[in-house]
């Protein structure tokens, strides 16, 4: 009985049981406790008791029970509490075993795999794993990805990953730089557009918690998967329920089904309240339930006594016997058959482990412990008082004999999680993600042995896969999926299956997609889980509709049958146990989770508790995993008894389907179509133990192996986003999806059976397209100057396309390639529907759905146009010809009827006249009339002569839009168009008879007088640039009517545009491509003209008759000219311009005419060649935009986007009045006879005025979004006189004409000779110079110093230059290519010179004289030098450098002077040797840049970018001084005559100095963007002689001047040719033995210089006795190949001598330098705060590696570094930090990175306020105790590394002005429109 007491005091003779969980007591008798039976239900009564004793044979277990002894230490745990295990002499392990601590042996394998095989969880004591750099680590030790990091989701098991995170700030108001979020209840932020859309963003359904609606959509997707246990109607508190609901205390109305289920729906849990407690007291399992509600012990039954009180234990109905009293173990075993007690006085039998008591109580039985469920994991084998458990093939038997363990790698969760899938080790917290950025991913699935993932995406209705390391994700289906909720892999015969709980079908397909197969489409209503056994051939699904089931069929969709069909709801996760042969589903309705075999026998409830909503479910060994939407979880219990619940994951984002991914969820089977796909030409598909060959949807099958290769006969229905098919060879009726990309919104179709294609409108991206009727071969057939193509009609005789445009109100045809397309009626169209032809008789009917709704006729030509039906009509639709009753039949959806007529629309009957809610589209086939219908969502057909015998063939289709039937039965038709054409050049139409045919040109030609003819082009017409495309409209024609140029490139954006009416030809500017370039009017032979130096070309002009080409560039604000192909460029304006635009020319005036949009409009004059410049208007213009002159009246015309006019005045800009106001936004302007034209952005027309008056405005196209420049063209008329005559004016180059006659012009940059006609082919002295993409050039002959790109192929990154004048070529660095290479100045004989063994080259230098190459290698820390071609390569200095940079040469002093930019900052010089190396200044240097030599005053420069000057001294170093002291970023420079000049990074351009004074500053060029090296080509440059310039010096090899003399030095590696070190003598070939025998240095050998100590491979003097004679070892034959001898007067220096000197000399410089370091360290960092900063050289690669700090001595580096200047927190930056960071940040790739780089500026100590950010490699900063500390470090080198992708350049400069008219807000007018 129950003890109310709180002490729980039971009388005397009472045991008090322990108290339980709810503070209850259980009292029972005193001598019911240690009588070995449960009474108080939790052992308490029998804990610490004496257990009984059992047989001498057996085994007594600690929990009592008797086992064989024999059982004892055989390493099974037999007692179930390892008892019989314990203290038993270890077990010797096998080699490949691993001895757990049990003395357990399990496979080495199993160690550290997760699981717990031992069984004391030794196995798993493992070391945790190491993370990686983009890891982070958990508290529990497991690692996730690092960007999982405070993002709002738990990804630690423990949930680490979100401690100690700020909380984010949500914005609550839209900004233009932030829009809105939404602020979730645990802080997290979301996009407000998220709030309140159905998903659960924020985690916790937080931001789905206050919503008042959710979309049907969406209610109906998230029902049938699961009760909408959250509050989604919180909006609805005070709404009636209905009868089928209950309603909650908060007012919201649940299912009534759902009140006293246990679940709290109502979120209050008033539905759950004053329910019946229906179920009984719950007793223990060893436990008897008596009638009166007590629990007693089991053993208790029939023992003669009234335990319960109610004496229901000792009843009849317990089968309780008599008792005698005569009974005694003692007297033959009591009766027993093997063991006998007494209890109490009476005789008790029991039997052995391993047998049972039988009913008569006495005799023992067998037990079978194969029957009792899970006692084996897989295999069972009873015997006599025994079993064996066995396992399946892929799995073994762990250590307690049980259960197994499956064979191979750590069984891996997969699972999806809407926005991405994530893998998930089961025992243990590792976490990883597969896939992400996913829209919403539900069902999954794998293949491992082809290790592809697959998933089904219910938003983008796409099956997709990619293989299981993330990579290579493809589309497999895409087309005809509404919600595939289930997915299924055959890995054994290579299929995929899915179902769709939309479409109400389950599918499968080929693994790629190929052969789709409807398999099951009837009396399905919403299929969601699937699941395939293919061992057996057979397929599992759920079906959750109105009657839920399970189901099951052969895998080639036969034999169906019902698996369960009772107490299911939602049934939605399904698996197969294939090792177990048992079926397990969750049901998310009834909470629970059952399982069954596979025929559905033997179900049974495995967990039906604690499970809120289970959605997908996987086995895997004996335990089951499933995901839980309430709990956001993935959980795992033990598949037999439901028991050992646990998490596996939880807190995440939204778990959907789960999969095990290991082999043995996918053992191997076999496959029954073999190796050639059982011979079946498509589909193979098991089918029990055979298989059956299938076809895919809507083919018919031929045979038993094949299937009909095409379709013979289907309806075809478009429904906007989707075409389908409808095969009539089949009986399933099931519509197919055609397989096409971007179809939006289909409205028309039709067929050509000849060659299979299909064609269809798209009213959304307004174009035609056709494909083959499979889906293969899409193509746009037409795709401009449709508006509304709503009708489509194809004359399969004449092969021609007819179409309806509501929106252009016009009826159009071309070939059915969309060829030769013609407008056929434009007149008297309102709205124009659909269309249908009749070629038999040669016509064409239309409807028409305007104010005036009728069906019109004409000849298919457009002949004989007549009106057939207008009255009772309203919105005539569809439109079929019966070619048989010669009827026509319409649909009218505002009528709602179908009706027919004659042809001729006499004898009108209505056919339908009921239930025709909003007939659309129309079609007929044999006896039948087809029809789509917008109301009832469905497909129906009916008789057609008697409108009766109606069938609905589809419903529930949404947008169902025009039909037909493709057959391949149309009747053939004899025309004259099949014979040649019928004689027309271009277009043949039937027409109705007589003539039966008519001919007609394209749009915009017309047809010549023989009526066949048609004119080779457009006379007369407007051509427009669009951005993307040029077209044309013909002035020739009575309509207007754009072609577009079809010229096969892809245009950018278009602006200026120009037309040579001599060739035909168009021409037209890119701003985004930076081209010029021309085609012909027919779109043939496109060339780029102009590709480089263009920036925003906004106007162009062609100069017909003298054949030229100008433009104005608003960029570089220049005006320039070429010839037609581009040739002899040269700029004619380049001074006070100001974003040039527009530019007219008036050649028989000699005048070009353009507008200045800038700081102050203007309209100017010039000559053409540049003369004679005049401003004419300069008031009351804003953005004059279109000009254009009229020679006939003399005026000159130009539109104005800010006044919104057009104005006009005479040609000297007198007379100005106003022709058109206000006009919107004009842009373009041109004039033709007596009309101007002009563009329009507002309005995206193309208007035109009369020109004298602007009166008369009509509107010429519209609906043109993109429009800029226009020209009219009349290619009769005469082109004028060409001042420059037949010969070019006896010019060379250019003949420009001038108001006066012509003048005689050169390209950019040089000058004319004296006689006025000739020019020079180059410069005499110019400048060239890198900008990191190009080499350019800028004269210093002329004034203009215009840059002309050097046309050098191939360039990436170009850092150093210099110029070989002997041979006229250029040498310059690639370092992306790490390469040398040279070219001409004309780009041709491009070739590299060194191609292999380079890291960084910086500086570059040419021997002229010599003819030598030198060049610096910072990554190699090297001076290297080579004959010019890159042979002879010898490094001549490898030590004591640190990051050298520029270098000079100075050939007649035989000096080498270079820079280096390293920890102790120099700059050194030595002969051009190597040798006699001496540092000229180590003092007050920073970032030493660029070095020059001036020749003539025996001077160096050099420019210091960290000190911001320019210095010089003499060759000594002596006499310094500063030549300027403020500069922004300096670093290169040259010099010519009294001039410096320099590149500069800050300020993006070349300016140069006076080298005396260091005044009269100017800037040479301007905006110029990734500025390096600058050379000075000259002839005074290059001059000079040494002893090398003769003959080489006599040297074989090398020859190398020095002050003194010269030297002859070897390769270091040899050639072919002997080397020899005396000048002029040639060693004969080497001998077989000798010199030539050593090995060559190996590339990866150090090298060595001249004179250097270091180490080398040496030959003892004894070998080189042996080797040489006397006379060669006098000769210096047997020196070593890569010394140099010095050339003097007689033999030389004695080789112990040089020794000896060299050796003297490398002493002291030694000394020095210790000297000199010591010294420079002091006065460099005088401040004590500071510590050393090792920087790096500044590198020009583009790295995308992380920020890393090391205190290790600094490697090469690869950085970037930009800039934004903006007020902000004091950063504490000295001058020395902004050295580290300036030193790493040479230009990168980007081009807008270093705008503001010289803002980063401060005194020493002082303060800065920038923000910096950098991406780089690797920042060595060098750790000493002054260094920075590591707060500074870090903010120095990753403080707002999110701004390097925010600084942008535009690219043009903007300007202040007035507002531009677009309703946007600047500080700066913009330069360009296109722009705006």
């Amino acid at each position: 009985g129950l003890a109310s007491s709180p002490e729980c005091a039971c009388g005397r003779s009472h045991f008090t049981c322990a108290v339980s969980a709810l503070g209850e007591c259980t009292c029972i008798p005193a001598q019911w406790q240690c009588d070995g039976d449960n009474d108080c239900g939790d052992h308490s009564d029998e804990d610490g008791c004496i257990l009984p004793t059992c047989s001498p044979l057996d085994f007594h277990c600690d929990n009592g029970k008797c086992i064989r002894r024999s059982w004892v230490c055989d390493g099974d745990n037999d007692c179930e509490d390892d008892s019989d295990e314990q203290d038993c002499p270890p077990r010797e392990c096998e080699e490949d075993e691993f001895p757990c601590q049990n003395g357990y042996c399990i496979r080495s394998l199993w160690h550290c795999d997760g699981d717990n095989d031992c069984g004391d969880n030794s196995d798993e004591q493992c070391d945790m794993r190491k993370c990686s750099d983009k890891e982070f680590r958990c508290s529990d030790g497991s690692c996730i990805a690092e960007h999982w990091y405070c993002d709002g989701d738990t990804d630690c098991k423990d949930g680490s990953d979100e401690e100690n995170c700020r909380e984010p700030e949500c914005v609550p108001l839209p900004t233009p730089a932030f829009p809105p979020e939404f602020q979730c209840a645990y802080g997290r932020c979301i996009l407000d557009i998220y709030h309140c859309d159905g998903d659960d963003d924020c985690g916790d359904w937080s931001d789905e918690s206050d919503c008042c609606e959710y979309s049907e959509e969406f209610l109906d997707f998230l029902v049938p998967l699961g009760k909408r246990w959250r509050n989604w109607d919180s909006g609805t508190a005070t709404s009636m329920c209905t009868a089928e609901q209950f309603r909650c205390h908060s007012g919201r109305c649940v299912r009534l089904s759902w009140r006293c289920d246990g679940e709290d729906d109502c979120a209050d849990n008033s539905d759950e309240e004053n329910c019946e407690n229906t179920g009984s007291p719950q007793c223990a399992s060893d436990q008897f339930l008596c009638w009166n509600g007590r629990c007693i012990g089991q053993r208790k039954l029939c023992n003669g006594v009234n335990d319960c009180g109610d004496n229901s234990d000792e009843s009849p109905q317990q089968n309780c016997r008599p008792r005698t009293g005569e009974e005694n173990c003692n007297v033959n075993n009591g009766g027993c058959a093997q063991k006998c007690q007494m209890v109490r006085g009476a005789v008790q039998c029991t039997c052995h482990t391993g047998y049972r008591l039988t009913e008569d109580g006495h005799t023992c039985q067998d037990v079978n412990e194969c029957a009792e469920e899970g006692y084996c994991s897989q295999g069972c084998t009873n015997s006599e008082g025994a079993f064996q458990c066995w396992c399946e093939t892929g799995y073994e038997l762990r250590p307690d004999r049980r259960s197994c363990k499956a064979l191979g790698p750590e069984p891996v969760l997969l699972f999806a999680n809407r926005i991405d899938i994530r893998q998930v080790l089961p025992h243990r917290s590792e976490y990883t993600l597969l896939l992400n950025n996913l829209e919403n991913a539900i069902a999954l699935d794998f293949h491992h042995r082809r290790e592809l993932v697959f998933w089904s995406d219910v938003t983008l209705d796409r099956i997709l896969r990619a293989n299981l390391n993330g990579s290579n994700v493809e589309e497999v289906v895409s087309t005809g999926l509404e919600s595939p909720g289930g997915l299924a892999v055959d890995w054994v015969h290579d299929k995929l299956y899915w179902t769709d709980s939309g479409t109400s079908r389950i599918e499968v397909a080929n693994l790629d997609g190929a052969h789709r197969k409807v398999l099951l489409w009837q009396n399905l209503e919403k299929p969601r889980a699937i699941a395939l056994h293919p061992m057996e051939g057979t397929i599992y699904w759920t079906d959750w509709g109105n009657t839920p089931r399970i189901e099951a069929s052969s895998m080639d969709g036969s034999g169906r049958r019902i698996i369960a069909d009772t107490h299911l709801f939602w049934p939605n996760g399904l698996t197969i146990d294939y090792a177990g042969r048992r079926m397990y589903w969750v049901d998310a309705k009834h909470h629970v989770i059952e399982r069954a075999n596979l025929d559905g026998s033997h179900r049974k409830a495995v967990i039906s508790q604690g499970l809120p909503h289970p959605f997908a479910i996987t086995v895997f060994e004996d335990s089951l995993y499933w995901t839980d939407w309430h709990t956001k979880s993935i959980n795992s219990a033990n598949k037999f008894t439901g028991k050992n619940q646990e998490i596996i994951r939880n807190k995440l984002h939204f778990p959907m389907d789960i999969h095990t991914l290991h082999p043995q969820r996918q053992p191997a089977g076999k496959n029954r179509c073999g190796d050639n796909n059982g011979g079946c030409t498509h589909l193979c598909l098991p089918s029990g133990q055979n298989y059956t060959c299938a076809c895919p949807t809507g083919f018919r099958k031929i045979s038993s192996h094949a299937c009909a290769q095409s379709l013979d006969k289907f309806l075809l229905f478009a429904r906007r986003m989707d075409i389908r098919r409808i095969s009539f060879d089949t009986e399933d009726l099931s519509d197919d999806v055609i397989p096409l990309a971007d179809v939006r919104s289909a409205v028309a179709l039709d067929w050509d059976s000849r060659d299979d294609h299909v064609y269809w409108t798209d009213v959304s991206t307004d174009t035609i397209s056709r494909a083959k009727w499979d889906g293969t071969g899409q193509e746009v057939v037409v795709d401009t100057s449709l508006e509304s193509p709503a009708g489509l009609a194809i004359d399969w005789v004449t092969n021609k396309l007819y179409w309806t445009d509501a929106g252009t109100d016009r009826i159009e045809v071309a070939n059915t390639d969309g060829s030769m397309r013609t407008v056929l009626i434009w007149e008297n169209l309102d709205r124009p529907r659909d269309i249908v032809v009749e070629p038999m008789g040669g016509y064409m009917y239309w409807t028409d759905w305007g104010a005036s709704p009728k069906i019109e006729r004409a000849g298919m030509d457009a002949s004989g146009r007549q009106v057939i039906i207008s009255s009772n009509l309203t919105w005539p639709n569809g439109l079929a010809i019966d070619y048989g009753s010669q009827r026509l039949y319409w649909a009218d959806a505002g009528m709602k009827t179908i009706e027919f007529a004659g042809l001729d629309g006499s004898k009108r009957k209505v056919l339908i006249g009921s239930q025709l809610p909003h007939p659309f589209g129309l079609t007929l086939y044999g006896e039948r009339i087809y029809w789509t219908d917008w109301q009832t969502k469905s497909i129906q057909s009916a008789d057609r002569l008697t409108g009766l015998d109606r069938e609905t063939l589809q419903e529930n289709l949404e947008n169902l839009m025009d039909i037909h039937v493709f057959h391949r039965r149309r009747p053939p038709v004899s025309t004259p168009c099949a014979m040649e054409n019928g004689g027309c050049s271009h277009l043949c139409l039937r027409s109705p008879n007589p003539s039966g045919f008519s001919c007609t040109c394209p749009t915009g030609i017309n047809l010549l007088s023989d009526g066949k003819t048609c004119s080779p082009g457009m006379n007369s017409f407007l051509i427009f640039a669009r951005r993307i495309d040029i077209r044309m409209v013909s002035l020739d024609i009575p309509y207007f009517a754009d072609v577009v140029v079809p010229i096969n490139i892809t245009m950018k954006n278009t602006i200026a545009i120009g037309v040579d009416p001599q060739e035909g030809k168009v021409y037209w500017s890119d701003s985004t491509l930076h081209r010029i370039s021309r085609a012909n009017l027919d779109g043939s032979q496109h060339e780029d003209i102009i590709t480089t130096g263009l920036q925003t070309t906004d106007g162009l002009a062609v100069d017909a008759i003298g054949r030229k080409v100008y433009w104005t560039d608003t960029g570089t604000n220049r005006i320039e000219v070429g010839n037609l192909d581009g040739s002899m460029r040269k700029v004619l304006v380049w001074q006070n311009l100001d974003s040039p635009r527009a530019i007219v020319l008036y050649h028989e005036m000699g005048f070009m005419y353009w507008t200045d949009w800038g700081e102050n409009a203007k309209l100017e004059r010039s000559g053409m060649d540049g003369s004679d410049r005049a401003v004419l208007i300069n008031n009351n213009l804003g953005w004059p935009n279109g000009l254009t002159v009229d020679k006939a009246s003399s005026q000159l015309l130009w539109a104005d986007a800010h006044t919104e006019r057009i104005e006009a005045a005479d040609l000297n800009g007198a007379n100005r009045h106003t022709l058109v106001s206000p006009v919107q936004h004009p842009y373009g302007l041109t004039l033709l006879d007596s009309y101007i034209y002009w563009t329009d952005w507002q309005t995206r027309s193309i208007h035109r005025a009369d020109k004298g008056t602007g009166s008369n405005v009509i509107l010429v196209r519209s609906n043109l979004p993109g429009l800029m420049d226009m020209q009219a063209v009349d290619r009769a008329q005469p082109l004028g006189f060409n001042k420059c005559g037949s010969r070019n004016g006896g010019c060379s180059h250019l003949c420009l004409p001038r108001p006066s006659g012509f003048s005689c012009a050169c390209p950019t940059g040089i000058q004319l000779k004296g006689d006025g006609k000739t020019c020079d082919p180059s410069p005499e002295t110019y400048l060239l110079f890198s900008s990191r993409g190009s080499i350019r050039r800028i004269s210093l002959d002329t004034s203009d110093h215009t840059d002309v790109h050097v046309p050098v192929p191939e360039l990436n990154n170009v850092i150093s230059l210099d110029y070989d004048s002997v041979d006229g070529k250029v040498y310059y660095t690639d370092v992306f290519l790490d390469v040398i290479r040279r070219a001409d100045l004309n780009g041709s004989n491009m070739e590299t010179v060194i191609g292999r063994g380079l890291k960084t080259t910086d500086g570059l230098a040419v021997d002229w004289v010599a003819r030598n190459l030198y060049w610096t290698d910072t990554g190699r820390n090297t001076i290297e030098a080579s004959r010019l071609d890159g042979s002879c390569r010898k490094v001549l200095i490898n030590n004591s450098l640190d990051e050298p940079r520029a270098i000079a040469v100075f050939p007649r002093k035989g000096y080498l002077f270079w820079t280096d930019w390293g920890h102790i900052a120099k700059i050194e010089r030595a002969n051009l040797d190597g040798s006699e190396r001496k540092v000229l200044i180590n003092t007050d240097l920073g970032w030493p840049n660029g070095l020059t030599l001036d020749y003539d005053t025996r001077r160096i420069y050099w420019v210091d970018a960290h000190l911001d000057r320019i210095e010089s001294a003499d060759l000594n170093g002596k006499l310094r001084q500063v030549l300027v002291s403020h500069v922004s970023h300096p670093f290169a420079l040259t010099q010519q005559d009294r001039w410096i000049y320099w590149t500069d990074w800050q300020t993006k351009s070349i300016q140069r100095v006076d080298k005396y004074s260091g005044r009269n500053k100017e800037t040479v060029l301007a905006n110029v963007e990734g500025l390096m090296d600058i050379i000075v080509v000259s002839p005074q440059r290059q001059t000079g002689t040494n002893a090398c310039g003769v003959n080489n010096g006599g040297c074989t090899h090398l020859c190398f001047a020095r002050a003194s003399d010269f030297v002859c030095a070897c390769p270091d590696e040899p050639d072919s040719r002997p080397c020899s070190l005396v000048p002029g003598l040639v060693p004969p070939a080497p001998r077989a033995t000798g010199m030539s025998e050593k090995s060559p240095v190996l590339p990866n050998t150090p090298p060595t210089t001249l004179h250097s100590s270091t180490t080398r491979t040496r030959t003892s003097l004894e070998e080189v006795e042996g080797r040489c004679s006397e006379r060669d070892a006098r000769l210096g034959l047997c020196a070593r190949s890569n010394e140099a001898v010095p050339a003097a007067p007689g033999e030389g220096l004695h080789i112990s001598y040089a020794i000896g000197g060299l050796l003297s000399i490398l002493l002291i410089l030694v000394v020095i330098a210790a000297l000199m370091l010591y010294r420079h360290k002091k006065s460099k960092f005088t401040d004590p705060g500071m510590g050393n900063l090792t920087y790096s050289n500044p590198s020009y690669r583009t790295s995308t590696q992380e920020v890393k700090i090391e205190a290790i001595p600094k490697p090469a580096m690869y950085n970037q570094l930009c800039y934004k200047k903006e007020g902000g927190p004091d950063h504490n930056y000295t001058k020395e930090k902004i050295k580290i960071v300036e030193g790493i940040c040479l230009l990168s790739g980007d081009d807008a990175e270093w705008d503001d780089l010289k803002q980063l500026r401060s005194s020493r100590g002082g303060l800065l306020r920038d923000h910096v950010c950098m991406k780089t490699d690797t920042v060595s900063i060098q750790a000493s105790s002054g260094s920075l500390d590591d707060t500074e470090t870090e903010q120095l080198l990753q403080e707002e590394q999110s701004e390097c992708s925010s600084v942008h350049t535009a690219a043009t400069p903007e300007r202040r002005g007035s507002l531009p008219d677009t309703g946007w807000k600047h500080e700066r007018k913009l330069s360009s429109e296109s722009q705006v």
